[in-house]
């Protein structure tokens, strides 16, 4: 054995020896070092390939989850682990003192399929939630004037926005905000979808307001392209910032790129899909009159930009682009879809590309979850009558038909 072989076991010897374990032992060992915040884990997942991952225990499973929204090429991902590696073992990190050729490629790439107009500008970050506490503070820039100031911001009702104080404070279920009161905007809440609603909110008043496309962690739940557009006639006539959160509907998810398409903001902000699985976020600005609202000093991050998640985010683009995936999501979600609306006991299909939603007829959506993980598939309640799918955009027909043919005894065993 090399010296860097002996090292490695040695790095990884208390890896190997929790691998080992069965589920029952780690989720002990788990309860006893981690905060609880996520409460006990629903298993210990140990490796995966492609749309599959097994647990401690050698149970396999289809993840029609794929990290909620995340794992865009599948697990283990070839390419992906070859690209990471590769990096890695060249510049790993640099600061933000520096930048590196990963950084510059991913801020141009990202501008090119976006279709940003000359002058915009991209910020990296590590997660949604960091993305969008940058555009919540570069939306405070838009601040109005002493005899009209902006004190405003507007969001969607079903809004998530992330768990950080600032993204919290957009986060519109009251559970989550309550705890943690008074939280530092001053935010309104107006219904998704609603263009009389949204005209009648927004004055001179209002800094910036925040949509997602597709409200995703509220159950898929679709805003048309009218009403993005309308979104976007009415901030710009009121002077109001326009934001689109596509950490969870972006880069690829929908079948395009961005969910918002064509339609664009003055902010967007992406997470999630963006790596992979790797961790990265990132805020582009929109034309040169709004990359002014932030200076050299004014925001930063260590790790954000990192070039081993830059080329990481190369990597999916890449992917995305060469497989022609956009068109497989868009005829395989459809698909889907199709599926899934000749089932009885669901009351409602919804969603676009690999990002949809049923509802169930009674409100058995967790106990529909643990039949579906006893059945060997990983899928996700977002409320007690929702399930929610965000599978690899990779997946296949025979692997979601798969689930379609057990789907109704997974319905009767949650009833």
């Amino acid at each position: 054995m090399s010296e860097l072989s002996a090292d490695t076991a040695i790095a990884t010897e208390h890896v190997q020896e929790l691998t080992g374990l069965s589920s029952a032992a780690l989720s002990e060992r788990y309860s006893n070092s981690l905060l609880g915040v996520f409460g006990t884990p629903q298993r210990v997942l140990v490796r995966g390939a492609g749309c599959h991952v097994w647990d401690a225990d050698g149970n396999q499973y289809l993840d029609l989850l794929g990290g909620i929204a995340v794992n865009t090429l599948g697990h283990a991902n070839p390419l992906l682990t070859s690209v990471i590696t590769s990096q890695l073992a060249t510049l790993g990190h640099v600061s933000n003192f520096f930048t590196s050729p990963s950084q510059i490629a991913l801020a141009e790439k990202l501008l090119e399929i976006s279709a940003a107009p000359a002058g915009s500008k991209v910020f990296f970050a590590n997660s949604g939630t960091e993305a969008n506490e940058a555009a919540l503070k570069l939306t405070r820039r838009n601040t109005g004037t002493p005899e009209n100031p902006r004190t405003k911001v507007i969001a969607l009702e079903h809004a998530f926005h992330g768990r950080t104080l600032g993204a919290l404070s957009l986060t519109y279920k009251e559970k989550y905000r309550a705890p943690f009161a008074p939280l530092p905007e001053n935010v309104i809440w107006i219904p998704a979808g609603d263009i009389d609603a949204l005209r009648a909110a927004v004055d001179e008043s209002v800094a910036a307001v925040f949509i997602e496309p597709i409200q995703g962690e509220a159950g898929v739940r679709m805003l048309s392209e009218k009403y993005l557009q309308a979104a976007r006639e009415i901030t710009a006539t009121a002077g109001a910032l326009l934001v689109f959160d596509e950490v969870q509907s972006g880069m690829g998810r929908t079948g395009s790129f961005f969910a918002s398409a064509p339609v664009i903001p003055d902010v967007m902000t992406l997470a999630k899909g963006l790596g992979g699985g790797f961790p990265i976020g990132a805020m582009i600005v929109f034309g040169e009159e709004n990359t002014a609202w932030l200076t050299p000093g004014d925001h930063g991050t260590t790790f954000g930009g990192n070039p081993v998640a830059c080329a990481a985010g190369l990597a999916v683009i890449h992917t995305i682009e060469s497989q022609n995936l956009l068109a497989q999501v868009r005829a395989t979600g459809d698909w889907l879809r199709e599926q899934l609306s000749d089932i009885a006991g669901l009351s409602a299909v919804r969603g676009a590309g690999m990002l949809t939603a049923f509802e169930l007829a009674e409100a058995n959506a967790p106990k529909l979850v643990t039949a579906a993980l006893d059945a060997g598939f990983i899928v996700n309640a977002t409320d007690d009558s929702t399930i929610r799918l965000a599978p690899p955009l990779v997946i296949t027909k025979e692997q979601l038909g798969s689930f379609i043919d057990v789907l109704p005894q997974l319905i009767a065993a949650a009833s």
